[in-house]
Order: structure tokens, then C-alpha cells, then sequence
């Protein structure tokens, strides 16, 4: 799997990252002299609906990073954000009837503010779980940006919720950092590092809380602008199946006919789709699981049991055989290889 097949470049808007030059200036870093090493026009920060390439942002956030010096500034960003900075999928959310509805339309709606990840909303008796995972791959500070991505989910639920709500605990899906004192402060919840998944764990019971302040026909104006901004930047289907495929691989609902049934076609319809497309449904499977798999053996400490387990394999030597097909070389040596630590066993 060496070579891959290229979808479009995958963009955010700035809305999310709108705080990074006042981060910097917190940290006696001047913006312009960053933006201008990063490349990046100070402009883009004019307007909140600007695009950035995900990767572009990656990169930012690696020199912010290296020059403040603060190993938790994708946080600091992040706790900063809450629905206004989603723009307009921001609004639909507030003007939701209630928690689950304004879930659910954030999990089906954020690819208009982000192209690079996905959101996840899985409910498992009395506790939900709200998820973010990116799938855009080759993503310099792609744990930096989660942290910011949580930080701006946890304040999400404090303004649907009220301050009342707490989390049961916050999955974080990278090693533990140095210092963890900034991640305890703002969350005030059990943290737990090395996790599957970036994600808030509650209880489900929030997600029946009406939304007092919602105003139904401001919804249905606010999901008619979503509707045509969908429509205008549709992109292929097998992008679309790719980035449903990176939620439903988290989920475990990851077969053809579930994810067919995701676009309300047939298995044999979304085949039918996907080679037009020049692509298969196995194909665009083994590509999301090679992306999330190099993401846990780069970014956790996670044992290969477990990133089996997470992936669906029978056991570890399932998932080993199939990463030393989709890269060559096997997990352990690939995780070695990223670490410089020496030896490299099978």
C-alpha cells in the first residue's frame, strides 16, 4: 500500500485555530514573524470562514510549538473554541431540540468545517461517547490539534449541557505529556492517555436535555444555508465512503452493507460506486486501517493486542500480517523505526 490513491487535500477553516496568533503573543512570540516562516499570510486569521490546508496547519502548529516552547498550545488553542468557532454548523448545533440531535448534527455536518477528521457519537447503554479522530494522513502535530479538537468538544457540551455537566473521563489517544497540570485544570476530569480513540466520555442521560434557547425556525432557515453548502462542495464519493469508513472503523460497524446502508444503497450500489471511481470497498478499508494504525504505533504506546483489538482483528498476528502487507515491514518495526530505539523484532 505504498501507493495511494489521491483524494482532494483535505482543508479546515481557520475559525478553529482563529486564537493561535493571541497564543503567541501570550508567549512573547510575534505572529507575523512565525506566519511568515510558516508561509501563511497573516490575512487568512482575517475572516473565521477562510480554508487552510490540514496539513499547512500541521505544520504551523509544529513551529508554534518549537518557538513558545509550551508542549500543550494545541490545548490552549482549544479551550479558547466552542460552537462559534464551527461557524455555521456551530449555529445548526445550538438550535438543536436537544443534546443527541445537536450531536448527531455535528457528527454529520463537520466535514463543512473540517476535511481532515471525523467525529464519532457512540452510545453504549449509560455512557456516550464523543469522539475525534484524524484521518488525513502525514499530519505533523496531529496530537496537538486533537487536544485543541477535545478542548473545543468539552466546551461544546458546557454550553449545551450547562456548567452542571462533567465528564465521566477524557481519552486522549497519544502518549501521555510531560506535564499534565494544563490538561487537569481545564478538563477537572479523569484523564486517560494511550486510549483508542480522542475522545469525552458521559453519561448518556445528558443527551435527552432540551435545548431551552432553540429556535426551531432559525433552524430550519440555518439548515437550508447548510443545505446548499453542501451541495456545492460535494466532493467524490469515494472520499465520502473513505471518511464514513474512518468513523465506522472506531464504531466497529465497518462492514460493506453498514456502510452501504450509511448512503441508503445497496452493497451492490455502492460497489457499483466505487470501482466508476477507480477504487474498492476492501481497498479503501485497508487504506483507513493502515492510517489509523500508523497513528497508534506513532502517537500511543499502545500494544499491538490492543490496536488489534481496536481494528477489529482476531488477534495481533492477524493485524501484523496485514501491516507488514500494507507497508512492508512489520508494526513493531515500524514503531521502532519512528522511536530511533534500536532492534527490531517481528
Amino acid at each position: 500500500m505504498r501507493a495511494k490513491r489521491a483524494f482532494g487535500e483535505a482543508v479546515i477553516r481557520i475559525g478553529g485555530a482563529a486564537t493561535i496568533p493571541a497564543v503567541l503573543r501570550d508567549h512573547g512570540v510575534d505572529p507575523a514573524e512565525l506566519l511568515a516562516e510558516a508561509g501563511i499570510s497573516p490575512s487568512l486569521f482575517d475572516d473565521s470562514d477562510n480554508m487552510i490546508p490540514f496539513v499547512s496547519l500541521g505544520r504551523l502548529v509544529t513551529l508554534c510549538v518549537a518557538r513558545t516552547g509550551c508542549s500543550h498550545f494545541g490545548l490552549l488553542v482549544g479551550q479558547q473554541g466552542g460552537p462559534a468557532s464551527l461557524g455555521l454548523v456551530g449555529f445548526l448545533v445550538q438550535h438543536s431540540p436537544d443534546v443527541a440531535t445537536a450531536l448527531r448534527t455535528l457528527v454529520r455536518y463537520l466535514h463543512l468545517h473540517d476535511r481532515g477528521a471525523v467525529p464519532t457519537l457512540v452510545i453504549n447503554g449509560n455512557a456516550a461517547l464523543f469522539g475525534y479522530a484524524i484521518y488525513q494522513p502525514a499530519v505533523e502535530a496531529a496530537e496537538q490539534i486533537a487536544d485543541g479538537a477535545i478542548a473545543v468538544a468539552f466546551n461544546i457540551m458546557r454550553r449545551l449541557c450547562g456548567p452542571g455537566w462533567q465528564a465521566s473521563e477524557v481519552l486522549f489517544a497519544h502518549r501521555e505529556p510531560p506535564d499534565i497540570g494544563p490538561f487537569r485544570r481545564f478538563f477537572q476530569s479523569p484523564l486517560r492517555f494511550d486510549a483508542e480513540q480522542n475522545a469525552l466520555l458521559f453519561p448518556a442521560e445528558w443527551l435527552t436535555r432540551p435545548l431551552a434557547a432553540a429556535d426551531p425556525e432559525l433552524r430550519r432557515l440555518l439548515q437550508k444555508q447548510i443545505d446548499e453548502l453542501e451541495a456545492r462542495t460535494a466532493g467524490d464519493f469515494a472520499h465520502q465512503v473513505q471518511r464514513v469508513l474512518r468513523t465506522a472503523l472506531l464504531t466497529h460497524g465497518a462492514a460493506a452493507g453498514q456502510v452501504a446502508a450509511l448512503f441508503s444503497m445497496h452493497v451492490r450500489t455502492l460497489n457499483r460506486h466505487l470501482r466508476a471511481c477507480g477504487t474498492t470497498f476492501q481497498q479503501l478499508s485497508d487504506e483507513v486501517r493502515f492510517e489509523i494504525a500508523r497513528q497508534m504505533l506513532d502517537d500511543s504506546t499502545m500494544t499491538l493486542s490492543e490496536i488489534a483489538a481496536a481494528l477489529a482483528y482476531a488477534d495481533a498476528s492477524a493485524f501484523s500480517r496485514a501491516f507488514s502487507r500494507w507497508s512492508g515491514v512489520t508494526p513493531r518495526c515500524w514503531r521502532v523505526a519512528r522511536s530511533s530505539s534500536p532492534g527490531c523484532g517481528s
